[in-house]
């Protein structure tokens, strides 16, 4: 979408939200939270480092298994000291059941970063969020509204979900462009945390209510089948070898259960990412 078009957009999107209709639309997100709100983890005893793990776990993965590990992650690594200075092993086995484990590794790596170069405090601003590892737009401006309660402006498929339901109920392919000035202008600045958590919920009841409104959206994929994907033969290899190491490549083959040339490829990979290292024959964490 070009420069023109989309100033066009904000123009003609702006002039539609009267001050009514933002009231009308907060009413109705509100309403929603404070009778149906989840309870979640993360949302108590509120510190930014319990906002970082939480939003670094969520990233691709289903609320209720993150539900099912958070807590566990900080008994073992409870700041950003002990996760900097975590050793590879027990990172992936608590890690277990979580999928994408490059997750782990750049959260260790973020919490050196923030160790090192920030005195162990992680920084408010979403431009500094981004230049930290394993933190892309949407995660800085999760960080920077949950954990410091910022007014930031940002986009998940919750919160996209959300204002095509309610703003564009006749279109398709419609993209995030014409969805950003609603959020501009809908947005509760003096309570940014608890909107966006609210924002959360209700996009998360739309989709288990009704047709998942995101599939009229321009950015709309789904994601590619995890069984007998190379996601799933690294899993299985990490797996084997949090349980027992060093393994030598058949034994990895034989006790992962996946065919050898995808296992010999996905151990060149993982020794390269740096999540194994092999000595002789064999292949440890």
């Amino acid at each position: 979408m070009d420069r023109k078009t989309t100033t066009t957009l904000r123009a003609k999107n702006n002039k539609a939200l009267t001050l009514a209709r933002v009231r009308a639309f907060q009413k109705i997100i509100y309403g929603h939270y404070d009778t149906q709100g989840r309870d979640l983890p993360w949302r108590k005893k509120l510190n930014p480092y319990r906002v970082l793990v939480s939003e670094i776990m969520l990233q691709q993965t289903q609320v209720e298994r993150v539900i099912e590990r958070f807590q566990e992650f900080l008994d073992a690594f409870p700041d950003f000291t002990a996760l900097a200075r975590a050793p590879l092993p027990k990172l992936l086995k608590i890690w277990q059941g979580m999928g994408y484990n490059r997750r782990a590794l750049a959260l260790r790596a973020l919490a050196q970063k923030v160790v090192d170069e920030h005195r162990g405090r992680l920084p408010q601003e979403p431009e500094q969020l981004i230049a930290l590892p394993g933190i892309g737009p949407y995660t800085a401006g999760a960080i920077a509204a949950f954990a410091f309660n910022r007014p930031v402006v940002f986009m998940d498929t919750n919160i996209r979900r959300v204002y095509i339901h309610e703003f564009f109920h006749d279109r398709d392919d419609i993209h995030d462009d014409e969805i950003i000035p609603f959020l501009e202008r809908t947005i509760d600045a003096e309570n940014p945390r608890k909107w966006y958590n609210a924002l959360m919920d209700y996009g998360t009841m739309l989709k288990k209510e009704q047709v998942n409104p995101n599939r009229r959206s321009a950015h709309y994929s789904r994601q590619s089948p995890f069984e007998n994907s190379n996601r799933q033969v690294r899993g299985r290899i990490l797996n084997v070898l949090v349980k027992e190491a060093p393994l030598t490549q058949a034994q990895i083959v034989l006790r992962s259960g996946m065919d050898l040339e995808r296992v010999k490829q996905n151990l060149s990979q993982l020794m390269e990412e740096g999540f194994i290292k092999k000595k002789g024959r064999s292949f440890a964490l």
